[in-house]
């Protein structure tokens, strides 16, 4: 089995490279079966988007103080076994196509959630379609986010929408510190849907998407849909695996 070392830049992760290359090898990240990812959630999602065209499988050990709720305990030992036995959690990515308020266009991808957020004191203004049906008229808050149902636990928990479970086959449109409409906070979407989201007020009220490492600034328009043709693959002790974290993380007090 050929292994891919990558680690963050913290000491731990540097030090668990030296000693795991040290022990098992280190073959490049081409020609290799697995990649093994030293870190936290965050060179998690690095080494997912570094493998998007490839489809090579990740198997992440958290080495830092953060949550690390995409990785599997560190343990250096018997590492060929854990990954021979690494049961696999399919994600798909969501694609973007923006525009922003000059004309210029845009994609990108997103493994956890794509957002649309305010750029200024101003609240965003938008408006909210789902399968060319108007959905929201005018949405008044800090922005919007789409998430997929691996990234429901990241930011979309955090401004308040639900934890999904991995085969839910569903979407999550979340409310990022909503005014209007009062009482919408989220909406629960089937995995095809395709959101489309105008900025009303552009030059007044600028807004900026997020997806994944790109940033689209002064932007006007996004189209979010989920790429179920794209396979991510990320692998997990059995006793760790990414469905049983996302249950647990629902009754986590």
């Amino acid at each position: 089995m050929k292994i891919a070392f990558t680690s963050a830049h913290n000491l731990p992760a540097q030090q668990a490279f030296v000693a795991l290359t040290k022990e098992y090898g280190q073959s490049a990240p081409e020609s290799a079966d697995i990649i093994v990812a030293l870190g936290g959630d965050g060179h998690v999602l690095k080494s997912l988007y570094d493998v998007m065209d490839t489809g090579k499988p990740v198997y992440a050990m958290r080495r830092t103080d953060s949550v690390g709720f995409l990785c599997n305990d560190y343990r250096p030992e018997n590492l060929l076994q854990r990954l021979a036995k690494a049961q696999k959690v399919s994600l798909h990515p969501l694609n973007l196509e923006a525009k922003s308020a000059d004309g210029k266009r845009y994609k990108a991808r997103a493994i956890n959630e794509v957002s649309i957020i305010r750029e200024t004191p101003q609240s965003a203004r938008l408006s909210i379609n789902v399968d060319g049906i108007e959905r929201i008229a005018q949405y008044s808050g800090d922005g919007i986010l789409v998430s997929t149902p691996a990234g429901s636990t990241a930011y979309n928990h955090s401004c308040g929408g639900p934890i999904m479970p991995l085969d839910a086959n569903t979407l999550v449109m979340t409310a990022i510190s909503g005014y209007r409409p009062r009482r919408w906070s989220y909406a629960v979407l089937p995995q095809d849907s395709v959101v489309e989201i105008n900025v009303l007020e552009t030059s007044k009220r600028p807004v900026r998407i997020e997806a994944g490492d790109s940033v689209i600034a002064n932007a006007a328009y996004a189209k979010i849909w989920l790429d179920r043709q794209k396979t991510l693959t990320l692998l997990f002790d059995p006793d760790q695996h990414l469905g049983e974290r996302i249950i647990k993380e629902q009754f986590m007090l």
